[in-house]
This record gives C-alpha cells, structure tokens and sequence, in this order.
C-alpha cells in the first residue's frame, strides 16, 4: 500500500489549506456572467449558446458530484481533491481559448472538477475536525462566497486590463494551480479507502417519501435562482442600462454578501424546531432584492444588491441546514444529501436555460423578473412544507418513515 511520510498539517493549517481550496468553487462559474454581454457583442457565441455555457457547469454539479466517492474510493480523498484541482486547472486554461470548442470544453471540465472538490471537502471535514465541522464548514462557506465575489467583480477590469476577455477567464487558472500546489505540498496523499462508501439500502424509501422530495425540490429551486444570478444579472442589468463595471459590482456585492446569512441564517435556524419563520424572511430578501435590481428604482440598486445577497446566502445555507435537520441518522443524511444535491442540481440547470431562452426571444426584463418569481413560490413552497417538525426515520423492519419531532 503507497503511504505519505508527510506530516498533516495542523488545524490552522488545514482550515487555510479549506479556505485556499474553496475560494476556487466559484471563480468559473461567476467569472463568465459579466463577460457574456461582450461575448455576444464579439460574435463569438449566440445567446442561445450562452444560455446552453450557463447552463453547463450546474448541469455538471448534479451528474459528476456521484463521482466523488467511487474517486475517493480508488485514490483517497486527498489524491481525488488533487485530481479535481488539476482538471479545473485545465478547464479554466482551455476557457481562455477564444473558440466556442474550447470554451464549453472548459467550461465542461471545470463544473466536472467542482462536483467532486465540493463533494468531497465535507467529508474530508468531518474526518479531520469532526468536533468543529459546523466551524470550519461556515469558514468554507465564507470561502465560496468570497470566490464567487472576486469572479464576478474583477472580470470585467481584468478583461480591460489585459484587453482580451479570454485572458481574463483563463487567469483564475493561476488562483487553481496555487491551491494545487499547496494541497500537494502540505496535504498527505492518502492511500485510497477501501471501505469508503454510500450507505445503502434506503435509496427506493427515499423515493417514496413526501418530505425528501420536498427538500429536493427546494434545494433545486433556490439553486436555480442562486446560478439565474450566476450566470444572468449582468447581462439583465446592462440591459436595463448598468454599465458592465458597475453589473459586474452590484453582483459581487450581492454573492460577497451572501457570507453573512450564510452564517447567520442556519445559526438562527437551529434554535427552534420549525425553521419556516427563517425561511420566509430570506424567501422575502430574495424576492425584494430581485424586485429593486430588475424592476424597481434604479437609486436603490446598491441596497437592492445586498438584500439578494442576504437571501440567497440565508437560503442556500438553510437548504443545506434542512438535509441534517430532517435526518434521523447520518446514513438517512447521506441519502437525502445525494438525492437533495444530485437532484436539485439537476433541476437547477433549468433555471440558467430558461432565462436564456426568454432573452433569444426579446422577452422583457419585466417578463424575466416575473419568471424568477414564479421560481422563487416554488422555493416558498417548498420550504413551507420542509421547513416543518417533521424528520426521516428508520422503523422497525429498516424501511423509512417520516415522524414527528419530539422536544
């Protein structure tokens, strides 16, 4: 068996060794969003084929995350999460090749590399700080949120910059390399798990219960939005007239904000068995701030920014709060998870493909914002009836049931 002589690193070490790997989760998804309107003004992409690049990497979320664990399996999870960041690597590299090829093969590599480094980051977790998970997962959240920030505020000026929009997505490949350098160096590289695997056996009574569909189906709907955002309020705010520079800004003020509530929000949450109350105060921020950026007055875009900001933070780290509330036991978590997340992401790529093809056939901005909110009742819904004191058991014969929560 192959075995590192390397020391691990100690804790300090490895939350910052979290924090380097997650600043790199969404750089390539929030990048590309304040660059499209120049794309399509270079004739290089039709908005159909846009929408299709948008669209992509959420796909990839839900197909490859499976991936993770037969990896980790195979090559450990520290040799796997290597293996993500050097294909995220190459994808972002093949992004700065300015041919549509190129671009969603890059584009295809880098959701691919992220569904298995976020998969797996959890569980190496829980393996190393099992008594600060909930800690270092808010630090890691914190992590996402700032990547995502500096894509989608520093695109725009590193295109201008270095005077070529594909210069300005193939340099976050150096932000990727740096934290594959640095998890090489510091971070033993584990022989593979043999015994790492999915709890089985409850997938078909997952199927059948009503309160697992319902935290599916609010975890897809609100990743819908979260990636509508991601790759569309840009593009929707310079149609209303924005500069590139200051869409580009108002979105990352909004994603950098979303660390806030992303913290908070579950915090809050957890003091109290029925989590709706919570769930409708970030479901209102999210709508209000839609409402402010798209459709309302423009002097108010900048609070319109940080109320979606601390909606979506709010609602995403709630929907992944709900998988562990609603669970009985951590194999009952692992199946909810995967259906939660696989499924949910899945649904979500819609949202980016819808918003595509309203803008191919002129639909307004009024009529966009109208769609968005159309999703966000399904999430509103959905958490109503997931957000319930309610949770998933095994009974007596290892079959699942949904029971009541005793206080």
């Amino acid at each position: 068996m192959l075995t590192n002589a390397r020391p691990r690193p100690g804790r300090i070490g490895f939350i910052l060794l979290m924090v380097l790997v997650g600043l790199n989760l969404r750089p390539a998804l929030s990048s590309l969003a304040p660059l499209l309107p120049r794309i399509e003004r270079e004739g290089e992409l039709s908005v159909l084929m846009l929408s299709s690049l948008t669209t992509l990497p959420v796909v990839c979320l839900g197909l490859f995350a499976p991936l993770a664990l037969w990896l980790a399996k195979r090559l450990g999870m520290e040799r796997s999460i290597a293996l993500g960041l050097t294909i995220l690597s190459v994808g972002l590299i093949l992004r700065g090749v300015a041919t549509a090829p190129a671009l969603f093969a890059g584009t295809l590599l880098a959701g691919a590399a992220i569904a298995i480094v976020g998969t797996l980051l959890p569980a190496l977790v829980m393996r190393e700080l099992a008594g600060s998970a909930d800690l270092v997962t808010g630090v890691y959240t914190m992590a996402l949120c700032l990547g995502g920030a500096l894509g989608a505020g520093l695109s725009i000026p590193l295109a201008d910059l270095m005077e070529s929009w594909p210069a300005s997505l193939m340099s976050w490949a150096g932000l990727s390399l740096a934290a594959l350098l640095a998890w090489w160096l510091a971070m033993p590289q584990s022989a593979p798990d043999r015994k790492l695997r999915v709890a089985k056996g409850n997938t078909l009574s997952m199927l059948r219960q009503p309160l697992a569909w319902q935290v599916m189906v609010m975890m897809g709907s609100q990743s819908s939005l979260a990636y509508i955002v991601f790759g569309w309020l840009p593009t929707l705010l310079v149609a209303r007239g924005y500069s590139e520079g200051e869409a580009g800004w108002l979105m990352s003020v909004s994603i950098l904000t979303q660390l806030v509530s992303a913290i908070g929000a579950p915090w809050l949450a957890r003091m109290h068995r029925d989590q709706r109350p919570m769930l409708m105060l970030v479901v209102g921020l999210v709508a209000a701030g839609l409402w402010v950026l798209l459709i309302g007055p423009s002097a108010l875009r900048w609070p319109g920014s940080l109320l979606l900001g601390l909606g979506q933070g709010g609602l995403f780290s709630l929907a992944l709060t709900l998988i562990v509330l609603r669970s009985g036991s951590p194999a009952i978590a692992g199946e909810l998870s995967v259906l939660a997340q696989g499924g949910g992401y899945l649904m979500a790529a819609l949202g980016p493909l819808l918003v595509g093809l309203l803008l191919h056939a002129d639909a307004s901005i009024a009529r966009i914002t109208y769609a968005l909110f159309a999703i966000l009742s399904v999430t509103a819904t959905m958490a109503l009836l997931a957000g319930r004191k309610l949770r998933l058991e095994l009974d007596g014969d290892e079959g699942l049931v949904t029971v009541n929560q005793r206080f």
